[in-house]
């Protein structure tokens, strides 16, 4: 049963978060990005904390806080945090194309750090073909270029998916219990190092805040943070990590399904090519997870 409600998040996570980067896009147009996201978090594990609070689950106790704030920053303040600052500068297909290389950094530091089961040598080529694939999907809007801003863009961008994938293996190891008040709490300290870090670097609104801003905010906080967020969480301890990665590529391959769909934007072979192999490299790689 646990597995089956594990995939039904991964199928979560495929959908949500491959809308978030457009909303992102939008969100940090009125308001400065560290900012955004911190208020994003702060809120949604604020909003999450106050249920628990009335409904009466028990809390985490004040030792397991420090382990908490660890995966908070890691996971969001510099997982989550680094992205949303890299789409300043760098377009969001772009930005798909350098966040997939998260499955590489999770293999890897797992496979570093001696915990769970290696994936073979299908489930590696499944990975280099499904990035193959996200290549082949945004290449036609995308300019492949080393443009201004695309080096920060990169480094920052891969900051984010190494701190992303070491706070999953973190997750992972010490996994003894998991409970959404402590994904509650991971929100709520992450979010608190990117406010901390917006007023370090001087952020503030300089302007009205669009609708739209706010539109995408309140859309990040209910679906990509109070939802998706959680599902990531509950799925990282029941699914090997070569197939929960798999959900960047898939995230790619929604994200360019809903522009056509829903903004009517251009889809052609070279696109509906790139989707074929990232569902292909899907197979190869979730084929031994039985």
């Amino acid at each position: 049963m646990s597995k089956s409600r594990a995939y039904a998040a991964w199928v979560v996570l495929c959908l949500v978060w491959g809308t978030t980067y457009l909303a992102i896009r939008v969100a940090i147009e009125s308001i400065p990005p560290l900012l955004m996201a911190g208020v994003r978090w702060v809120v949604a594990g604020s909003l999450l904390i106050a249920f628990f609070r009335i409904r009466g689950d028990p809390f985490p106790e004040w030792r397991q806080w420090l382990s908490l704030a660890v995966r908070g920053a890691l996971l969001i303040g510099l997982g989550n945090g680094a992205v949303v600052w890299a789409e300043q500068t760098v377009p969001s297909g772009l930005a798909a194309v350098l966040v997939a290389t998260v499955p590489f950094w999770m293999v890897g530091i797992e496979a570093l750090a001696g915990d769970g089961k290696a994936p073979n040598v299908r489930q590696i080529v499944g990975l280099f073909v499904g990035f193959a694939g996200v290549v082949l999907l945004v290449s036609p809007n995308t300019r492949m270029v080393a443009g201004s801003g695309f080096w920060s863009g990169f480094i920052a961008t891969q900051l984010a998916c190494a701190a992303w994938s070491l706070g999953s293996t973190y997750a992972r190891r010490g996994a003894e219990r998991h409970t959404l008040p402590d994904v509650a709490f991971e929100m709520l300290f992450g979010g608190i190092l990117l406010l901390v870090s917006a007023a370090m670097l001087g952020e503030k609104v300089g302007r009205a805040i669009t609708s739209r801003s706010a539109g995408a905010l309140v859309y990040l906080i209910v679906f990509g943070s109070l939802i998706a967020f959680s599902c990531y969480r509950y799925a990282l301890q029941h699914l090997p990590v070569a197939t929960l990665s798999l959900y960047v590529y898939a995230n790619t391959a929604i994200a360019v399904l809903l522009g056509t769909l829903l903004l009517g934007e251009p889809f052609n072979w070279w696109m509906g090519t790139g989707a074929a192999v990232v569902l292909v490299a899907i197979g190869m790689v979730k084929k031994q997870d039985g």
